[in-house]
């Protein structure tokens, strides 16, 4: 019998290949596999659904990473997720796979992580389960969110010269697990040193505790804006891209100019010998908002100061490009999180 191996076609061809096996039976089921939420039809409005799934040893490292930042951010990832379907979360589940390292003090500092996300976002846990494990932590949240009919955005929704938009600035969170990469490195070979993090508290956070930006939900609703694509930067903004092109049907053109990198991020990335754009392209985690708009709404958000306007969407057989800064053209290249192949890193609901 022919066996391939998972990471030969990764996390999305999996996905793509369980899809196959299952088409909806219930008329409630509006979208299932495939976008940042399904989408379920409860009447006057859509419920959304998202899951991830955290383990240790594969999305973060205790050495590292606080029991309270890690609560509250697998809370805040799934937030994140209902947020990119323009949704806004309502209610949690967590389940915990937990080894016999851990004590009830432990598990209290995670719960105290997961209480603040929930008092931040206004969500409510409702349940969970919690199990013993072989092998380390294991957290898997499920969220659940709310949108009307008229305001869900799919990836599916971008159309040829829609304009391209991102939230606040991205490579920070893979800078910031650098850094920690680097500080653990050089505790364990002198563990009398004390970490140098001061200098880096930005992008360390951005790794530690990043936030959901439900708040860009909140603010596009008022300003009457809803999104024709939109796709939260957990895998690194290619990837995002490609995600976008691929259920659109779109082409996009990108310019590097215009990608929002923090001084920090782009001052450390020289530091680590790497180009700050592909740490920006590439790197993952920072859970901002990539989403297109119709060009009409554009006057509506020119001032905001925390969206910023990359590129736009053209005809797919166009394919997508990143303009230099030299205008040059490059087809651009996703390299962004890949499950099977990596350790440490993002996760994504496929």
């Amino acid at each position: 019998m022919k066996r391939t191996d998972i990471n030969q076609i990764g996390e999305f061809g999996l996905i793509d290949r369980i899809q196959q096996w299952f088409s909806a039976k219930n008329e409630s089921t509006v979208l299932g596999i495939g976008d940042d939420a399904a989408i379920i039809d409860v009447g006057g409005h859509y419920q959304l659904v998202s899951t991830d799934m955290l383990l240790e040893g594969v999305h973060f490292d205790l050495s590292y990473v606080p029991l309270g930042h890690l609560g509250y951010k697998a809370i805040a990832v799934n937030v994140s997720d209902i947020a990119a379907m323009n949704g806004v979360a309502r209610q949690v589940t967590v389940s915990l796979g937990l080894s016999n390292r851990f004590s009830v003090e432990a598990v209290d500092a995670l719960y105290e992580g997961i209480a603040q996300a929930c008092e931040n976002y206004k969500v409510d846990l409702i349940g969970g389960d919690t199990t013993s494990s072989a092998s380390g932590l294991v957290i898997s949240v499920a969220a659940l969110g709310e949108v009307p009919k008229d305001s869900v955005v799919r990836r599916s929704g971008a159309q040829a010269h829609d304009i391209v938009c991102v939230t606040g600035d991205l490579g920070g969170a893979y800078m910031g697990l650098q850094v920690l990469e680097r500080e653990k490195a050089a505790y364990l070979s002198n563990p009398d040193m004390q970490p140098q993090l001061n200098a880096y508290d930005y992008i360390v956070g951005r790794q530690l505790k990043p936030e959901a930006r439900a708040d860009i939900i909140f603010e596009l609703h008022d300003l009457g804006v809803v999104p024709t694509a939109m796709i939260d930067v957990s895998d690194g903004l290619a990837s995002e891209l490609f995600h976008l092109a691929k259920q659109s049907k779109v082409g996009f053109n990108i310019f590097e100019k215009d990608i929002p990198i923090d001084d920090l991020t782009y001052r450390t990335a020289i530091e680590f010998k790497l180009d700050p754009i592909t740490a920006a392209l590439n790197g993952g985690e920072d859970y901002e908002l990539l989403f297109t708009i119709g060009q009409q709404d554009f006057e509506k958000i020119k001032n905001h100061p925390d969206i910023h306007f990359i590129g736009y969407a053209q005809q797919e057989a166009k394919g997508i490009h990143l303009v230099t800064s030299q205008q040059q053209a490059v087809p651009l290249q996703a390299q962004g999180w890949n499950h099977f192949h990596n350790t440490n890193g993002s996760n994504n609901n496929g």
